[in-house]
């Protein structure tokens, strides 16, 4: 009777966080519609990502609960076939391009790292963690230095979250992660850093970057409330105007949300971030499966903090592809066999 009971509890939990992610993506949609039409937008680029990710969100919960080991595993090979596939001469002349391949090999990496703590065979576990490894040595290759970094962080939290046993530390970490990144975003573009820090920056960012971010800021300042409109911040930049390979975005999501679509578009972006990390507190899946997740999709919101990934539908389809991996309920039970697992971790119950 105590562990019916658990079920049930575990259940509703599930069950509140699938509404909450339901109501947020459709704030999302909605709020892309109202300010295109009070400013003659385009909102199809917002309502596509909306869509990728619900359906990432949904195939990644369906195959999760059927596949738990062989699905991840499945799309990590994909997500690291997309990346090397992506062509040579993008990489290195667009920004965008570059942030996608990060993006892509951060969540390959972390989807190999979830098929590993979901496996039962320590030898496969291996094998899943070495071609984990091996994203990170394709980004070197690739010449990707944000996703040598990003994969290595994820392998090693996969790693570290063995001797984890309440997962909303970890989680509260990754917000507040994603929150330093996004403020640093935001202040650079705002010239508030010191002198020193924002002459390396410019370094590492490139001023083509810079004078970016400072035109979305000034579009906010104009329309805190609305924005400019999804899809008009090309139109409006001197920048972009000037630039022999526009693609008329300011590399950044957060500063993108916030000139075409208001601070209410800010705060809904990070509203849906929130929700996937409640997601994953409240996921049946082991704490280092959940914890893995979270740190993939921390690494991806920081890339997107600074780089145009998100614009790309690969990536928004992978993020929700490995958040349903993450959230997905096996339908097979799997033994006591002491291998690391809900069992092991918590007792049957969700640690959070």
């Amino acid at each position: 009777m105590t562990s019916t009971a658990e079920e049930v509890a575990t259940g509703e939990r599930r069950s509140a966080s699938d509404v909450v992610g339901m109501v947020v993506l459709v704030a999302c949609a909605a709020w892309s519609l109202i300010t295109a039409a009070a400013h003659e937008g385009r909102p199809e680029g917002m309502l596509l990502a909306v869509l990728a990710v619900t359906a990432g969100y949904a195939a990644g919960r369906i195959s999760g609960a059927l596949l738990p080991v062989a699905a991840p595993s499945a799309a990590a090979a994909a997500g690291l076939g997309l990346a090397v596939a992506t062509p040579g001469p993008q990489i290195s002349l667009q920004l965008g391009h570059t942030g996608a391949t990060a993006a892509l090999l951060t969540l390959s990496c972390g989807a190999a790292c979830c098929a590993a703590w979901a496996a039962r065979a320590s030898a496969v576990r291996v094998a899943l963690r070495l071609s984990a490894a091996g994203t990170a040595v394709t980004a070197a290759l690739l010449g990707s230095t944000t996703g040598v970094v990003t994969c290595t962080g994820v392998l090693l939290c996969s790693l570290a979250t063995a001797r984890v046993r309440r997962r909303a530390l970890g989680l509260t970490g990754f917000a507040a992660t994603t929150a330093l990144v996004t403020g640093a975003t935001w202040a650079i573009a705002a010239d508030r850093l010191p002198g020193g820090p924002t002459t390396s920056l410019e370094g590492l960012l490139t001023e083509h970057r810079l004078l970016l971010w400072h035109d979305a800021l000034r579009m906010v300042r104009a329309n805190p409330g609305l924005g400019v409109g999804p899809g008009r911040y090309g139109e409006l930049s001197p920048t972009v105007a000037q630039s022999l390979l526009p693609d008329g975005k300011p590399h950044s999501a957060p500063l993108q949300q916030a000139a075409e679509q208001g601070l209410t578009g800010v705060v809904l972006l990070a509203a849906a971030f929130c929700w996937v990390l409640y997601a994953l507190l409240r996921s049946p899946r082991a704490t280092p499966i959940a914890l893995t997740a979270g740190a993939a999709l921390t690494a991806v919101a920081a890339i997107a903090s600074i780089g145009n990934a998100l614009s790309f539908m690969t990536v928004t389809a992978g993020a929700g592809l490995l958040a349903g991996f993450a959230t997905a309920r096996p339908l097979a039970p799997r033994p006591p066999d002491g291998t690391p697992g809900p069992d092991r971790h918590s007792g049957g119950r969700l640690d959070t």
